[in-house]
C-alpha cells in the first residue's frame, strides 16, 4: 500500500483474492483497516470495523480514501472508501482503534466440539465420484491463499434431512501474515469472519442449489492477539425472508494460554440472487 496524496492511498488486490467473482469481502475491509490504521499513524489495535459493500470492486488496483474522525490518545476513529480504480463506490467502512482498558472479563459463548482439523475435509478435496457432482472450477481464494476444512455440517450433494443453521469450519492462511511478535496480524481476522454463508446454505440443503449470497454488510468486532495456524470458525444463520439472510460468525483460538479463546466476532446480512 502507498500514499498517493493527503488521506489517499493505492494498493493492488491480487487475483488468488478472487472469491467467485470478485476479492473477498474481508480482504476489502483489511485493506481498509490498513490505510485507517496508517492515516491514524496509532499502533492502537483494531478493535471493531463496521462496512458496507455498494459496488463490487475489482481485482487490481484499487484506491483507498480516508477521513480521520477523531484522533485520540486512547480510542481513535476513522472512515475509509475502498474503490476501484476511476470507480465512484465500493467498499465503505468506519472503524475504531482502542488501547486496552482497565474492566471485567468474561466469555459467554463456548466453541463447539469439533474433530481436529487433521481429521476434517478439505475444501480443496473433489466430491467423492459416487456423488454425481463434478469438481468445482479453480477458486483462487480457497486453492492459494486460505485452507478451509468442514468440522461441522455437511457437504452440498449430501441430501441428508438438516437440521440447525449452523456450520463450523476450519482456517489457516497458506502463508499466514505473522507479526514481528510472532502473533497472527488481527486483519487476517477479517478475512476468516467474512465466511457466513455457509451457515445459510446448510440450512437450505442440497434441493435448494443454484443461489448465491453476496454481502451488503461486515461487522467485525476484535479481541485480542490470535496464534498462527488454524483457528475455528463457528457460523449461526438466524434468519432468512424478503430475499436477505442474516448470520454471526466467531472465531477461536484453539492455542491460547488457557484454552480456546475468542478472538473475533462478526455479524453479517446477505442477499439471495440466482446463479445463471
Amino acid at each position: 500500500m502507498a500514499a498517493t496524496g493527503p488521506g489517499a492511498y493505492r494498493a493492488t488486490i491480487a487475483p488468488e483474492w478472487v472469491l467467485a467473482m470478485v476479492p473477498q469481502g474481508g480482504v476489502l475491509a483489511a485493506i481498509a483497516a490498513r490505510a485507517m490504521a496508517t492515516e491514524l499513524a496509532t499502533d492502537l489495535p483494531l478493535r471493531a470495523i463496521h462496512g458496507v459493500f455498494a459496488s463490487p470492486v475489482p481485482a487490481g488496483p484499487v484506491d483507498i480514501a480516508v477521513r480521520v474522525l477523531r484522533r485520540g490518545r486512547r480510542v481513535s476513529q476513522a472512515t475509509a472508501d475502498v474503490t476501484g480504480a476511476g470507480a465512484d463506490a465500493g467498499f465503505s467502512a468506519v472503524a475504531v482503534f482502542g488501547g486496552d482498558r482497565e474492566g471485567p472479563a468474561f466469555t459467554e459463548l463456548t466453541p463447539p466440539e469439533v474433530p481436529a482439523p487433521e481429521a476434517c475435509p478439505s475444501f480443496r478435496d473433489p466430491p467423492p465420484p459416487e456423488s454425481g457432482w463434478e469438481p468445482h472450477p479453480p477458486w483462487p481464494f480457497w486453492d492459494t491463499v486460505l485452507d478451509g476444512r468442514a468440522a461441522m455440517g455437511h457437504p452440498p450433494w449430501d441430501d441428508t434431512p438438516r437440521g440447525a443453521a449452523e456450520v463450523a469450519s476450519w482456517f489457516a492462511f497458506d502463508d499466514p501474515p505473522v507479526q514481528a511478535d510472532g502473533m497472527l496480524d488481527p486483519l487476517a481476522l477479517l478475512v476468516m469472519a467474512d465466511v457466513m454463508p455457509g451457515s445459510v446454505f446448510e440450512k437450505l440443503g442440497s434441493h435448494e442449489q443454484g443461489w448465491f449470497a453476496p454481502s451488503i454488510d461486515l461487522s467485525v468486532h476484535l479481541f485480542g492477539h490470535a496464534t498462527p495456524g488454524w483457528m475455528l470458525a463457528h457460523s449461526k444463520a438466524h434468519l432468512a425472508g424478503d430475499g436477505y439472510a442474516s448470520a454471526e460468525m466467531a472465531l477461536w483460538d484453539p492455542r491460547a494460554d488457557g484454552g480456546p479463546k475468542l478472538v473475533a466476532w462478526a455479524a453479517q446480512q446477505m442477499f439471495f440472487t440466482r446463479i445463471t
